[in-house]
């Protein structure tokens, strides 16, 4: 799905705006998912990255570790060379990655109040995230083409039902920051 052609692009305030990417492991990457591959997302979740990087916006990295486990399985970690100095990592131990994690504390102290959304799966752990920072009264953006679920029909589900209800769906072409 692409944002319509109609639809300006997306002026973000870089002071107040973080991207959140969600799930973006070795392991979570290599799962076969629709509509695009793993390494789609991820180069699309990249360029964000890069984009909000040189706007000075802060980037969010959610992983999953999966509680009770003395080890975690192999690729629990992040995506190698996503991560860059100045991000900020979280873990999370439940669907979402905002409980029990302090990410909410984390934006508020930075001032954040919309958040850009990317990763996989869409309807899981990118939604699931949405969801919580919704409740929390974040304005939310998602980048559809910088995300992918299990199945085609979850990813659409969730971009087509649930996030316009939420927020703004987007192309990762459409989010630009707004100058000063």
């Amino acid at each position: 799905m692409t944002a319509p052609e109609t639809e300006p692009r997306l002026a973000l305030d870089p002071a107040r705006t973080a991207l959140v990417l969600v799930d973006l492991m070795e392991r979570i990457v290599g799962l076969p998912v629709e509509p695009r591959k793993g390494t789609e997302v991820l180069a699309a979740a990249e360029e964000l990255a890069a984009t909000f990087r040189k706007a000075g916006a802060l980037v969010v990295l959610v992983r999953g570790e999966r509680p009770g486990l003395p080890e975690q399985p192999p690729g629990s970690g992040l995506v190698a060379g996503l991560a860059v100095e100045g991000d900020l990592e979280v873990v999370k131990r439940t669907i979402g990655g905002f409980q029990g994690s302090g990410l909410d504390e984390r934006l508020r102290e930075r001032g954040i109040s919309t958040l850009v959304f990317g990763g996989i799966a869409t309807n899981l752990g990118v939604e699931s995230t949405a969801r919580a920072a919704g409740d929390l009264g974040y304005d939310l953006v998602f980048a559809e083409d910088a995300m992918a679920a299990l199945t085609a029909p979850e990813h659409e589900a969730s971009v087509r039902l649930d996030f316009p209800r939420l927020g703004t769906v987007v192309t990762t072409a459409q989010v630009h920051f707004s100058a000063g």
